[in-house]
Order: C-alpha cells, then structure tokens, then sequence
C-alpha cells in the first residue's frame, strides 16, 4: 500500500513537461505545477505570438504571467524525498516499442513480465502480487510481449498450450477433443524443445554463414588492394614500354629520312661530277672544232697542209664510262615500304592489343562460381546429350542403341579405315567435346570391368602399349570399374578407391572450374572420386571395355538417356 501511496505521490509532484519530481515548483493561473525553469523555457518560446498556455489543459494568458515559486508546494516535495521518494527513473516508462502496464493508471510504465493465464501484462510493481500470493503460484510468467489475444484459440477462446504436429499449428485443450481428435500433439513445451534444437542448427548454419561471408569480404578487401597496387605498377611499366616504343619508332623514322637525305646528297654529288667532267669535254672539243674552222677557212695552204695531220686526228674516247640516265626518278617505292610497314605495325599491334586485352580482362578480384550440385536432380540440370564415335571404336567393338551402347564382341566389326580409330585397344569416344561450360552424363556398365573418363583428342590411337588408354597418359583422366574396386587414374596415377560396386556412374564436368567428378548412383550421390586440375582442351568422353590389362567378351556400356 506505501508502495502504491509513492507512484501516486510520484504523479501528483511530477513536471509533465520534463517529466521528473518536480524542481523549484510554480503554480500557473490555471493551477497546474511546473519546474520553475521548464514552464519559463516553453513560454520563452512562444514570446514572439504574446500568447502563453499550459502544457497541460492548453489554457491561454495574456500578457505572460509572472512565475513566483510555490514555497508550500516545494516544501511538500522535499518533505516527500526525505521519507523515500524515490521516483523510478525515465526509461522504466513504456515508450514506442515497449510493453505498457495493463494496471497502471495515467502514464504507464513499462511491463517486465506477461502471465499467459491473466493474458494481461504488469510492471515491476504490479508483477509482485504473483510472485507474493498464492492464488497465482500456477500462473505462467514469461517476459513481456504484446498483442496477448494471439495466445487465445480463436475458437475456444483458452489458452493455447498444444502444438498439433498434424497440421503444424498451436491449440488449445479443447481442441483436441474435437478438431484435432486424431491429430498428434504434444505439448508446446515439447515441440518447443524440438524446434529449438532446429533452430540452434539454423543459427549455427547462419552464424557460419556470417563468418564465411566476413572472410570472403575481407579477401575481397586485400584483392582489391592488390589488384589496385597491381594496376598502378603495371601501368607505369607500360607507360615506360610504350615510350620505348615510341621512341623506337620515332628512331626508325629519322633513320629513314637521314637514308633519304643521304641516298639524295649522294645521287646529286655523282650527277654533279660526271656533269662537271662533261662540261670540261665539251669545251675541249668545242675549242678543238674551232680550231677546226679555221684551218678550213686558212688560204695558206702550206699551213693548212701542215697542220692538217695534228688536227683531224680523231678525237679521243676520253675516260668517261657510258650511262644511262634513270629519267622516271622517284622515292615512290621507299614510301610505299614505309607505309608497308605502317600497315605492318598497325596490324601486328591490332592482334597484339587482342592478346593484352583477353590477358588484362581475366584479371578479376572474384570470379563467380555456381555451387556443386547436392543432389541428382541438381546434377541432371547440367545433362547432355552424348554419341559414340564409330570413326574411334576399336575393330571388337559393336555399337548400337543410335550409337549409346557399346559392347565388346569375338567377332570383329566392319568399320573402314580412319586415322582416329584404335588399333590395339578396346576404347572408343564419343563424338560431343566438351569445353568452357558445366556438363553431366551417365552410364550403366555390365560385365567385367570398364574405364569411363575423358580425354584431349590428342590421345594416341597407335600404339599397342597401356599409354594409349584412359587415364594411362597426361591426356586423359578415368575411372577404372572393376567387380570389387575402384581406381582412379590420370598419367599412370593411380588412386585406390573403396566403395559398393554401383552398376550406373555419373560423371560431372565443370570445365572452368577444372574438376572432373564420378558418382555412384542409386537412390543417393555417391562420390567415389574427383580430379582437380586446369583443362586446356575440349574433352571427349570415352569408355574402355576390360578390367586391368583383360579383357570379358560381352561387356558393355550404355550411355543413359536423362531427359
């Protein structure tokens, strides 16, 4: 009851505008109280209008009223802290969000706990009567919640207290007398702990999941920075390399035009000269001709006579060798070598750029990769279609089933000759090559033994040794089926694998990803083995028909159909 009589004196010595005890108290013309500075902030604000009202009943004054403090008023509350007031502090109220008390009276507090037998929620004052009287030991308290008339059936308006596992929902006693009679259900309690074991693993998934997500931003972050380091480094050495490049070019052009220069001064200095030196010759014959002349034009015929024999002798040849003059003179050709080389350079550089843009581009921080698939309905998203190659299969090897079934037979087959065919051993591939994506097959295998796998076209078709066989060279990959074991192989490595003989394998290729997987399937994916490695080359599904280096006549391989 004191405690009561204290919320009430706590109401009733409150300011509702700061909402603590109240602080140098004032009474305003309408009557209700307020801390001195509170009520001369809120009227401070309105001073610019010249009308001031209560908070409270909004009543108006004109002019403002002069504040004077309540010396009564204070000293009730003083009197009231000293025999224990103590008024619960702010956030004890219910805010937006909050639970408020179903028993509080004015502003409510907020509630700390909700009983599902009262369907009604209390406050740390008003929760005390349940843990204190008798009469609700057998209440359930639980912390608080809202929106109590959910806990209600709908149809019995009791409580509900059962989870029927039938048609997954909750109800209530009578329920299950009537439209649940049948059903199971167990108590809430039980499903509870149930689903709570449930919920610990999604939240176990969940936070690792979170932590999974975390690294992989963290490796993200540090890729970044070194793609970021990495991308200013390079493109201050292409820089460098391409003002080499410039520069050797700008080299080759002033070579060119210096050799132009210089193949012109010399012409010129050699045409100068043998013009210099003919020059010189005609003079000379030009002065002899007139000398000529004279003699022929002299009346002295002693004179003439004399002379004669000196002057009309020959010419000489002189030492000047015979040309040809070059008269379509022209560096024509020199410029079409030099756009030659244009053209050159511009397409060297155009299938170079082709080159540093496929290399630049497959630099990534993430590439995205699909998951694995989980189940066989996963896998059989990625099925293709296969055929076997009649140009490859060995001479003992009869196809058939549209060229889906291979079996290895006594009686040798007529297949004309082709380079691809094996020759020594029973294998054949299948026509498809399969690159650059994400692939799934099966087969079903009778007899002996069989390797499946996948090979470069490159395998040898040849020789007569095991390099020609699946998974007996770098070229080729394989799973070797025996009765009781199975062995994976790759470059003669050989991998001991133990596991129930399955009569149908699935194969799973993901090209890009470079992993090369074979399941034993039945009513679940059995992984038996897979290859992790960098495929450079379409690969060819093949089977080889044996066990180690035998052979069982009548064993066969039949490609699934899955779609």
């Amino acid at each position: 009851m004191a405690e009561a009589n204290i919320l009430v004196a706590h109401d009733q010595f409150s300011c509702s505008v700061c909402l603590e005890i109240l602080k140098d108290p004032v009474a305003i013309p309408c009557g209700h109280s307020y801390c001195m500075g509170c009520i001369k902030n809120c009227w401070d604000q309105t001073d610019h209008t010249g009308v001031y009202s209560c908070p409270q009943c909004r009543e108006t004054f004109t002019p403002r009223p002069v504040l004077g403090r309540n010396t009564m008023l204070a000293e009730v509350v003083e009197k009231l802290k000293k025999t224990g007031l103590n008024p619960p502090p702010a956030q004890s109220y219910a805010g937006p969000g909050d639970v408020p008390c179903d028993f509080c009276t004015g502003r409510k507090f907020k509630a700390v706990k909700s009983c599902l037998t009262c369907l009604a929620s209390y406050c740390e004052t008003h929760v005390k009567p349940h843990y204190e009287g008798a009469a609700f030991k057998r209440h359930k308290l639980i912390n608080a919640i809202g929106d109590l008339e959910q806990k209600l059936c709908a149809e019995h308006q009791k409580i509900l207290e059962v989870f029927c596992r039938t048609d997954q929902t909750c109800i209530c006693v009578l329920c299950i007398v009537k439209e649940h009679k049948s059903h199971d259900t167990v108590s809430a309690e039980k499903e509870r702990s149930v689903k709570q074991k449930q919920l610990g693993e999604t939240q176990t998934e969940i936070q690792q999941r979170i932590h999974e997500r975390l690294k992989e931003i963290e490796e993200l972050k540090q890729a970044v920075e070194t793609l970021k380091r990495s991308a200013c480094i390079e493109i201050k050495e292409s820089e460098k390399i391409f003002t080499e490049l410039i520069r050797s070019i700008e080299k080759i052009h002033t070579e060119v035009i210096e050799l132009i220069g210089a193949n012109e001064k010399a012409a010129v200095n050699q045409a100068e000269g043998r013009m210099k030196k003919l020059e010189q010759e005609i003079a000379e014959l030009r002065r002899r001709n007139a000398e000529l002349k004279q003699l022929s034009e002299t009346e002295d015929h002693i004179h003439f006579l004399q002379n004669f024999q000196s002057l009309c002798a020959p010419p000489e040849a002189g030492d000047l060798p015979s040309i040809t003059v070059n008269t379509d003179i022209s560096f024509g050709a020199v410029r079409k070598a030099v756009s030659e080389l244009k053209d050159h350079i511009e397409d060297f550089c155009k299938g170079e750029l082709v080159k540093i843009t496929t290399t630049v581009n497959e630099v990534a921080v993430y590439s995205l990769q699909a998951p694995e698939p989980r189940n066989r309905a996963e896998f059989l998203k990625y099925s293709c279609q296969l055929t076997l190659d009649p140009n490859t299969a060995h001479i003992n090897l009869c196809l058939s089933e549209g060229n889906r079934k291979v079996t290895l037979r006594r009686e040798t087959q007529r297949y004309p000759h082709h380079p691809e065919r094996f020759e020594r051993c029973a294998q054949v591939l299948c026509r498809e090559g399969l690159s650059g994506t994400r692939c799934y097959w099966e087969i079903e295998w009778s007899g002996g033994g069989t390797s499946i796998g996948v090979t470069y076209k490159g395998i040898s078709r040849k020789g007569g040794d095991h390099s020609c066989l699946l998974g007996f060279n770098d070229k080729s990959w394989s799973l070797l089926c025996s009765d009781s074991s199975y062995t994976a192989l790759h470059n003669s490595n050989e991998t001991a694998i133990t596991a129930p003989r399955s009569p149908r394998i699935g194969v799973y290729l993901d090209f890009n990803a470079g992993t090369l997987s074979f399941y034993g399937v039945s009513d679940t994916m059995t992984l038996l083995h897979r290859f992790q490695t960098t495929f450079t080359e379409p690969l060819y599904p093949g089977f080889w028909l044996g066990s180690g280096f035998f052979v069982t006549i009548g064993s066969s391989v039949t490609i699934c159909q899955l779609n």
